[in-house]
């Protein structure tokens, strides 16, 4: 038996915990935050059997798999004094999505 934990962006929990609802994985949800651009995560959490742990990363890799994104998030000085200091977006192309898996062994599992 393995407790799978999957850290995904925010945008793709859904569509995941959906996917993955449909090939018979329950999942618990944990909001969580971190990562490049400090964006919002969801950790999903789970256990399943250890033959089925590849049949879920699979499940995972195509709904949220990385992507190219553009995304105004970083910023750069605009000229000034400092009380005058001003700060434009910058357009910048940026790999999103993708998740952060980890599969531990469970020594005791039950289900109430």
């Amino acid at each position: 038996m393995k407790l799978v934990y999957a850290i995904i962006r925010d945008e793709d929990c859904d569509h995941v915990i959906a996917r993955l609802n449909k090939d018979g994985f329950q999942v618990t949800k944990l909001s969580t935050t971190g990562g490049f651009m400090r964006r919002g995560n969801t950790t999903l959490m789970f256990c399943t059997d250890d033959e089925k742990v590849e049949q879920a990363v699979r499940l995972i890799e195509e709904t949220c798999g990385p992507r190219q994104q553009i995304t105004c998030n970083m910023s750069i000085p605009m000229g000034g004094s400092e009380m005058m200091d001003s700060y434009m977006p910058m357009p910048v192309q940026a790999e999103v999505g993708g998740a952060v898996i980890f599969a531990v062994n469970v020594e005791y599992f039950e289900k109430i």
